[in-house]
């Protein structure tokens, strides 16, 4: 028996000693677990593309599904930490935001759902290992197909069975057309809004698009030589036959434009090219080189005074002679893909600009510029790189590179010290902008159209506006962070909105460390405007429009970032916020909207209770947002459903002091009637929902009209027989009775219903 009880007390002793450490290894595990790192959870760098995250993710779905693990308890769990992960780091907006403030600035339900191990095998991504399909997505379809080049793009979605019978098909015709034409993918599971936008309305659809044209739709049978068939009449690029009479003027014509010829002579002996395989090397050639045959059956003579006497290819570039020298490439193959890699590595690149050079050059022509530092074969002299020129002809845009390894003083003048693509927009050399989109032609040729018509300019310590003088939007990014990429088009539609009222530049915090630590920049993108001595963070989407409401607001003085008293006699609304907030955030752009419309009635403000926390807790703010407003002393909270801008407004414009009155049978026979004054009168019923949103609006009728008309209601619930003998048949009606002079007074009636 005392032997149970020391052992008994051993027992209570351990348990004391254990519970602490078990707590200790619970809130560890805890604090671990609302720590991890989404991109840790998929292996992917933070610079990770959305296509990487994708493939990382289904990776991870094949071996950590519950379905593949169903003896593993935690597996559920588990998949749903890696799903969540992906669903944040997928969407621009929720990445911005995970970015910016971790796991606390997203909504808990976000990644709660996902499917079965049989679709992320079968129906995820099914293009994304293919290198010759390129998956176009929201953010950059449009500068795809408006690039110059001709895009054959499959719309198609996941869980439809007559897109997973196209795609072997698909995969081949990429591969025969790589380098005619681009192909490519949009998955309308992930990006419905594009998709709609489109019109698409069956899968899979398949459309060719060309800059500047219609949309062709293809309705054939779905085989692959159909679809090259389809695809092909689309490159009009002329082939053309050279002979005795044209051959030497086409020739000139050419060399004169800065474009070379690729001529194939055909005879007996064979090796001449294939009418396809012309008309495929003409569109991957199209702007460089012409494309030409000569028949050296017809044109013996011709023939030898080339130096042939049989079946060749050969390449002139432009000023090479015609006859068989250096210059001239003789080709040995049949095949396009193998000509199109001969020729374009035997063309000229991209001409050189030397610190003598550039700065005159540039002076008063815009040019698209490439720096490089030694690696040739990955920039500017690539085969993709020598094309810019003739995509940019019309466009008045000269392309040409600058060697950062020769010119290294020009290259650390401008800030520039690894290889890039800027657009000097003809102001000369420090009126830039750098590229930060991908690395592909498509790409650079929508960014250089886009920045010179936009006014966004690549800011530097020397030209950072530290003075304020005029307003500017600042963004301060990072090159890696693909929010901020997507961000930078938006900032361009804007600027052109904006040209001569506000200018817009970027800051790259990777470079300028110091000067983004001035701001206090903790995150990227953040998104600035310097409107005289005040500053002003912009939190709303990430959209050209978002951004422009914004400017409007701070420019004309509406939105106010209040942190203290009130004045008297002011009525204010207030919404306290945390930039974290989801929420909050999704409330920001309504706010916005409702300062405008209350303009000249409430001061409308906000406070960021991250930034004045002991302020929003002396004001007793517990969640976020709250919505408040101060009508003299007193405090009212917004508890309504709807965050809408018009029922903000309604909410707040109701606790304004009337200036209209209520009238009854008597006074409206006294007043108005009888009376000598203006008077506009709103007929209504309790009951009636049009009335009760018109009330705010016919109060501020009353305020703009008040000191030259009278403002007065008429309850017709309970003075039905008053608004009969007006004539009131709907409500709400406003009639307007005038003073003439006269004891007879015309009705003139301003609206009989407004619904």
């Amino acid at each position: 028996m005392g032997y149970r009880v020391i052992l008994g007390g051993r027992r209570r002793h351990l348990v004391q000693l254990l519970l602490p450490l078990l707590l200790l290894l619970f809130l560890v595990a805890a604090v671990l677990a609302e720590g991890r790192d989404y991109y840790d959870l998929l292996g992917v760098s933070r610079e990770a593309t959305t296509r990487e995250i994708r493939q990382a993710f289904k990776k991870l779905a094949l071996t950590m599904h519950p379905d593949k693990n169903p003896g593993d308890p935690s597996a559920h769990e588990k998949f749903l930490q890696v799903n969540r992960a992906y669903e944040v780091l997928k969407d621009e907006d929720l990445r911005k935001k995970y970015d910016k403030y971790g796991e606390k600035g997203l909504d808990e339900q976000q990644g709660g759902r996902y499917e079965s191990w049989n679709f992320y095998r079968y129906d995820f991504g099914i293009y994304d290992d293919d290198l010759e399909i390129i998956t176009l997505d929201s953010g950059d379809f449009e500068a795809a197909v408006n690039s110059g080049e001709i895009w054959f793009v499959n719309f198609y979605f996941p869980r439809c069975s007559h897109c997973h019978e196209l795609a072997p098909t698909w995969r081949e015709f990429a591969k025969e057309m790589d380098g005619v034409i681009r192909i490519g993918a949009v998955n309308c599971g992930d990006n419905n809004h594009l998709c709609r936008r489109k019109g698409i309305n069956s899968y899979p659809s398949l459309f060719i698009y060309r800059a500047g044209q219609r949309p062709e739709k293809f309705n054939g049978e779905r085989t692959k030589d159909n679809l090259v068939r389809f695809s092909m009449q689309f490159i009009t690029t002329t082939i053309t036959q050279l002979w005795q009479g044209n051959v030497f003027n086409e020739i000139e014509q050419a060399f004169s434009s800065g474009l070379g010829w690729l001529i194939t002579f055909c005879s007996n002996t064979g090796d001449c090219l294939e009418p396809r395989t012309r008309q495929k090397l003409a569109g991957m050639l199209d702007g460089l080189v012409k494309v030409g045959w000569m028949d050296c059956i017809t044109e013996e003579k011709l023939c030898e005074s080339f130096q042939v006497t049989g079946g060749a290819t050969a390449l002139f570039p432009p000023g090479s002679a015609l006859d068989k020298d250096g210059s001239v490439l003789w080709l040995n193959t049949l095949d396009s893909k193998e000509i199109y890699n001969q020729a374009m590595n035997h063309l000229p690149g991209l001409e050189l600009l030397t610190s003598d050079s550039f700065q005159r050059k540039l002076a008063h022509h815009r040019w698209l510029v490439s720096f490089t530092f030694g690696d040739r074969s990955s920039n500017a002299a690539s085969n993709e790189y020598k094309k810019l020129q003739a995509f940019l002809r019309d466009d008045h845009i000269q392309v040409g590179r600058v060697d950062c390894i020769s010119d290294a003083e020009l290259c650390q003048s401008l800030y520039i010290h690894k290889p890039c693509v800027a657009v000097f927009k003809g102001l000369g050399i420090h009126d830039f902008e750098i590229h930060h989109g991908k690395d592909v032609l498509y790409n650079i040729v929508g960014f250089a159209r886009d920045s010179v018509r936009a006014h966004v300019t690549t800011l530097r310590p020397d030209n950072f506006p530290s003075d304020r003088k005029e307003p500017w939007l600042v963004d301060f990014f990072a090159p890696w962070c693909p929010p901020c990429r997507a961000l930078l088009p938006e900032l361009r539609k804007a600027s052109i909105q904006l040209a001569g009222r506000m200018k817009f530049g970027t800051l790259d915090c990777t470079i300028h460390h110091n000067l983004c630590s001035t701001y206090n920049i903790q995150a990227y993108p953040t998104t600035v405007i310097f409107n005289g001595s005040s500053v002003h963070e912009y939190e709303g989407q990430h959209s050209a429009d978002g951004i422009l409401e914004f400017i409007q607001v701070v420019r004309n003085y509406i939105y106010v970032v209040c942190v203290a008293g009130r004045a008297e006699g002011q009525i204010w609304a207030v919404d306290f916020y945390a930039p974290w907030c989801g929420p909050c955030q999704a409330l920001m752009p309504e706010w916005r909207r409702m300062a405008r419309l209350l303009s000249g009635q409430i001061l409308v403000g906000s406070v960021d209770c991250q930034r004045f926390q002991s302020f929003c807790q002396s004001q007793s703010v517990r969640a976020y947002p709250e919505i408040r407003l101060y009508p003299g002393n007193a405090r009212q909270s917004y508890n309504g459903w709807h965050r809408d801008s018009h029922s903000l407004r309604a909410w707040a414009l109701s606790y304004l002091p009337r200036a209209s009155v209520d009238l009854t049978p008597e006074t409206f026979r006294s007043l108005v009637l009888s009376g000598r004054d203006h008077w506009v009168l709103d007929f209504y019923a309790p009951w009636c929902g049009p009335c009760q949103h018109f009330a705010p609006e016919f109060e501020v009728l009353a305020r703009i009209l008040k000191g030259e008309v009278w403002a007065g209601k008429v309850d017709c619930q309970a003075h039905y027989q008053t608004c009969q003998s007006a004539g009131i048949t709907a409500y709400p009606s406003v009639r307007f009775y005038p003073y003439l002079g006269t004891r007879r007074v015309r009705i003139k009636v301003l609206a009989k219903k407004l619904h």
